[in-house]
């Protein structure tokens, strides 16, 4: 998301202002077996074996966030005294809710802990709310002709799984099947209607009508002179991306300001929604500190000099992932994935030669050091740090649910490498595949399949039933990754190709139909919404996925739209997400 927009506020301006006063201190079994060889053995070599090779650069920059800096980020939030005054105002926020009786004021109470971060503290009390709502649908007085209302339960029920019908909103439709005019004067309805209309699915037609009508009007709101700054804010921050295609903690983030602005705010839920931002800050802040000394002590950023270094992108990643200060685990693992991706990525699309990443490839299909032995030193390095760590990682799994993971591990990084290598094929023939050979090949070599095998497993209570069934339920991994490829396109495909890449789901549409690129990232773009659309069905019907997989699903999508908004964001560290890493992992937010 754009923070350049927010509030149409520089995001310069507001870490300036969060700023001010802040200092500048900147086993039994043998598919478990670790080998742990110095990776001082290759690097001698390494050169040597180079020079016969003329091999490829990215020209990646050096990382901007350093090892003592990250290891010098703490926190006094989760001190005593920040951890009491929390729980007494959650004990508040909790009194609050039990005395609430309006309907409505119940559902705005919901959201506005949602946008302000706290929704996990009250998932109970949320839950005792929405079933009584879902359970009284005969008692309509409270949102009869009330567009805002009943769109607000419409968002709220279906974002928490009950899946409740499109026609709960054919009362404000005329006879031909538009929405009644009389409605484009009603801004709060409207951009109600926008946003629920994005938890729609396939086929739904009213939603569809209710977003081009909601979003013609909305505009057109904005072009008028507004006395009410705070709606227009919410409604400009809608447009540029609607709300469940945002990540939880920059919303969180940026909605605590906005709030603060309101003349109505409640103090108790602004002083808990900061103090509660800051608490999460320092435990995020914990699991960075740890992701760095596992990728120092791992080596590959140091040893790889042709590799994206980017730890703090990867971590960043598992902030809009799994936000929650209780996955603390998830965050781990996944930022140990997210930073071997990244490298293997590389090693396939900069630095191997095709002889080379066939072996690698029959490698890690193998998951056998002794194959690896014609690969050159670098390549050695790369493999042994992801046998090692995904050995440790299904070692863990053994002994807290009792059976070996590795066979079903090693298939899905397989499965990528292989669609890394067919890639490595297409760029060393100079073949221009079709959209659908492309997409086919990509929704895999994008990664997610990989990211959510694993926290398929770290977020169920897994049977071994259940991983052999596990591609039978893949809609919702086939959405998340889709979006994730299709955002990734959008935001690196240019920079991708002026360093001599395979084509893209953009170049590819433009090859075979004659399209502009601007007609192909339409249709891009128009490819996304679909996918949403599919994905959400996911809310409704998820066994054998946990509802917390199923977040995680849907927030590898959020993060992919968020960190390729503005260009590669993950590559490139020193714009929007420098300022994203700064407001989530290093400044909190002033109290007072």
């Amino acid at each position: 998301m754009a923070l350049s927009l927010l509030a149409s506020v520089p995001c310069s301006s507001l870490i300036r202002r969060y700023t001010k006063g802040i200092s500048d201190k900147e086993s039994n079994l043998n598919s478990f077996s670790v080998v742990r060889v110095p990776a001082t053995k290759f690097v001698a070599t390494a050169n040597v074996s180079d020079q016969k090779i003329v091999r490829r650069s990215a020209n990646y920059r050096p990382p901007i966030w350093k090892y003592d800096y990250i290891q010098s980020l703490k926190s006094d939030y989760l001190g005593e005294s920040y951890n009491e005054r929390a729980i007494r105002l959650v004990g508040e926020v909790r009194m609050m809710l039990d005395k609430v009786m309006d309907p409505l004021e119940k559902l705005e109470l919901v959201d506005t802990l949602q946008r302000l971060g706290l929704s996990y503290h009250f998932e109970k009390e949320t839950k005792r709310i929405l079933e009584s709502i879902m359970a009284d649908q005969s008692k309509v007085s409270w949102k009869k002709d009330n567009l805002y209302a009943t769109a607000l339960e419409f968002r709220l029920l279906r974002q928490h799984g009950y899946k409740v019908s499109q026609e709960v909103f054919s009362s404000f439709m005329g006879e031909m099947g538009n929405f009644k005019a009389g409605l484009c004067e009603d801004c709060k309805g409207l951009l109600n209607l926008y946003d629920a209309s994005y938890f729609s699915v396939e086929g739904e037609d009213i939603m569809d009508n209710a977003r081009d009508f909601a979003t013609k009007h909305l505009q057109q709101y904005l072009k008028q002179e507004n006395s009410d700054q705070y709606l227009a804010t919410l409604v400009e921050h809608a447009l540029e991306l609607p709300l469940q295609w945002r990540i939880l903690r920059l919303e969180a983030w940026w909605f605590i300001d906005v709030y603060e602005e309101r003349e109505d705010r409640n103090p108790f839920l602004l002083e808990l929604a900061k103090l509660d931002f800051n608490i999460v800050q320092a435990v995020h802040q914990d699991d960075l500190r740890h992701a760095s000394m596992w990728w120092r002590n791992i080596g590959l950023g140091e040893k790889l000099s042709f590799a994206r270094d980017r730890l703090m992108e990867n971590f960043l990643w598992t902030v809009g992932v799994a936000p929650d200060p209780h996955s603390g685990k998830a965050r781990r693992i996944l930022a140990k994935l997210n930073s071997l991706i990244t490298t293997i990525d590389d090693v396939y699309d900069v630095y191997g030669t095709l002889d080379e990443l066939e072996l690698f490839t029959e490698a890690v299909e193998r998951w056998d050091v002794n194959a690896m032995e014609q690969l050159p030193e670098c390549m050695k390095i790369c493999f042994l740090a992801l046998y090692n760590s995904i050995n440790e990682m299904a070692f863990d799994t053994l002994k807290e649910q009792g059976f070996n993971t590795i066979p079903f591990l090693k298939k899905t990084w397989a499965e990528l490498c292989k669609t890394y290598l067919v890639e490595a094929k297409w760029y060393y023939s100079g073949y221009k595949p079709t959209f659908k050979e492309y997409i086919d090949n990509a929704w895999i070599s994008i990664s997610a399949p990989v990211l959510l095998s694993h926290a398929y497993i770290f977020t169920n209570s897994t049977r071994k039933e259940w991983l052999e069934s596990f591609k039978e339920h893949s809609n919702i991994i086939y959405c998340s990754s889709m979006i994730l490829r299709l955002a990734n396109d959008l935001g690196t495909s240019s920079d991708e190709l002026k360093r001599g890449d395979v084509p893209k789901s953009i170049q590819c549409y433009m090859h075979e139909t004659g399209s502009s690129e601007e007609e192909a990232r339409q249709h891009i773009r128009k490819l996304i919404d679909a996918t949403w659309k599919r994905m959400n069905e996911g809310l409704f019907d998820h066994p054998p996925f946990s509802k917390t997989f199923i977040q995680i699903a849907m927030n590898v999508a959020r993060m992919a739209q968020c960190m390729y908004q503005h260009g590669d964001g993950h590559g490139v560290e020193d714009h929007e997400t420098k300022d994203r890493v700064l407001l989530l992992l290093v400044l909190p937010i002033p109290l007072h």
